[in-house]
């Protein structure tokens, strides 16, 4: 990264200065009360921008030529293609920034094929040769501690590529502790929060209770117990719950007061074992399915005919995946409602990390700074992806404005929903084997709830196959 990213970079701050500005100018608060706030405001940051750029353009002089970037899909590709400031697009696999190369290598999670290359390149990358090193890296929540908090280290916290506390500040907390290692160091950033939400039928809840207002919708479902009598009503007038037992397992994983792993020892929490027991009163009194997630059978709730009440999910699910751009499905209609439910929980979420040995710390850091902490870009993603962003006034004050209603939930603007429960989130029990056990007990519990194995044969069933992934376990 020579002069020319140094001249970019410059450009980048330049810009990102002057949409700060034309933003704050553009309050619709009374100027007597903010126009010199704001302005001040911009200038300071203007100004520690500025000193922050100069320091940073000459620690890149000598940097890398090509930014290598390994991700599982193309999420992140675009979110840095249209938002990025001075990104240009080559080709599907290639892109500029300034006089530097970006290749993207995307390797989709199918049988773990993403993990399995980053388990191969990055234990090497501070030996790869220059143009072949991987800069950038991305990871989900459920598999983030085994590179964050790995025996061999893989990732650089944050700290050294010059990102403050004081950047951050803004972030939901939780986002932060999926990527903080045993040490305390944030080793990686997001650009956006997944808390979920109770995503409601609007008829069936017209049909059934008699209303589908929010508050009226929430008193049904405001617990588990209420939630179990709800089922009850919802059969009686036709429908299932859910899909599925699998669409409220992450509500009750999310809300577990130990780990699934304490000194090598596998524990089975009292809130997973309620799912075991509220799930299997649910299927056998015909309440609710058990079909796996993504599944055919799991997205006919999507239309009327499938009369499913409720799924539960984050803002991606509601936008994305619930067949919103099909004629006749429900959210096409606006058919859907969005309430707290019985418990908070958060479903997803992509995190940046910078690998050890990437010879582009400066640009990754300028990545992570403009995608992660800049407002006016973040705002700009909710505004055109749909995104919930990982920045509290940015959210806060979306949440307030009327313009940032969900069609597919008929008008509702439910970030307010979603910025309570991202403050509510609690990952102190999170440890490196989540995903492994999780996808194992949901998988060994089916045989139970099909009626094809007790209790304790599928509790076997799922010890054994957790200790055959992780051999080092026992129960």
């Amino acid at each position: 990264m020579k002069k020319n990213v140094k001249r970019w970079l410059s450009m980048t701050t330049v810009a990102t200065m002057t949409v700060a500005s034309l933003a704050a100018c553009g309050s619709s608060q009374p100027a007597a009360t903010t126009a010199a706030p704001a302005e001040t405001k911009a200038e300071t940051t203007a100004a520690a921008t500025e000193a922050a750029t100069e320091a940073a353009t000459e620690a890149a002089s000598d940097e890398g030529k090509v930014l290598n970037i390994q991700c599982w899909n193309e999420e992140f590709k675009s979110r840095l293609t249209d938002h990025y400031p001075g990104y240009e697009v080559v080709d599907g696999t290639t892109g500029k920034i300034g006089d530097v190369t970006v290749k993207w290598t995307i390797t989709p999670s199918d049988d773990n094929a993403y993990q399995n290359n980053l388990d191969t390149v990055l234990p090497e990358n501070e030996n790869a040769s220059a143009d072949s090193k991987v800069d950038l890296f991305l990871v989900e929540a459920d598999y983030a501690k085994k590179y964050v908090d790995s025996d061999v280290e893989v990732t650089v916290p944050v700290k050294d590529l010059g990102l403050t506390e004081d950047e951050l500040k803004n972030q939901y907390q939780y986002t932060k502790d999926v990527v903080t290692d045993g040490d305390g160091n944030l080793r990686g950033v997001s650009w956006q929060g997944c808390p979920g939400v109770l995503i409601y039928n609007r008829q069936a809840a017209k049909d059934v209770l008699g209303s589908d207002d929010p508050a009226d919708v929430q008193t049904a479902v405001k617990d588990w117990d209420a939630f179990n009598e709800t089922a009850k009503k919802m059969k009686d007038g036709g429908y299932t719950i859910t899909s599925s037992v699998n669409d409220s397992y992450r509500v009750y994983s999310n809300n577990v007061t130990t780990p699934w792993v304490t000194d090598g020892k596998i524990t089975i929490d009292d809130n997973i074992k309620n799912w075991v027991d509220d799930s299997k009163a649910l299927v056998d009194a015909g309440e609710t399915k058990t079909y796996e997630l993504w599944s055919d059978d799991w997205s006919k709730g999507f239309y009327p005919d499938g009369k499913v009440f409720c799924y539960f999910g984050p803002a991606w699910l509601i936008n994305f995946s619930m067949a919103a751009d099909t004629d006749g499905s429900i959210a096409n209609q606006g058919g859907w409602g969005a309430v707290e439910g019985p418990q908070g929980f958060y479903w997803g979420g992509t995190w940046i990390c910078a690998a050890k040995g990437t010879d582009n710390p400066t640009l990754v850091a300028d990545i992570m700074r403009q995608l992660t902490t800049n407002e006016q870009i973040m705002t700009d993603i909710v505004k055109k992806d749909s995104d919930f962003v990982n920045n509290k006034p940015a959210m806060e004050a979306a949440a307030k404005d009327d313009s940032y209603a969900f069609k597919v939930l008929g008008g509702q603007n439910p970030l307010e929903l979603f910025c309570a429960g991202a403050d509510k989130i609690d990952l102190s029990n999170m440890t490196n084997y989540d995903q492994g056990c999780n996808e194992e007990f949901q998988n060994a519990m089916k045989n139970y709830f099909d009626g094809n194995a007790s209790y304790e044969d599928a509790l076997n069933l799922f010890y054994t196959a957790v200790e055959e992934k992780y051999p080092e376990l026992s129960h």
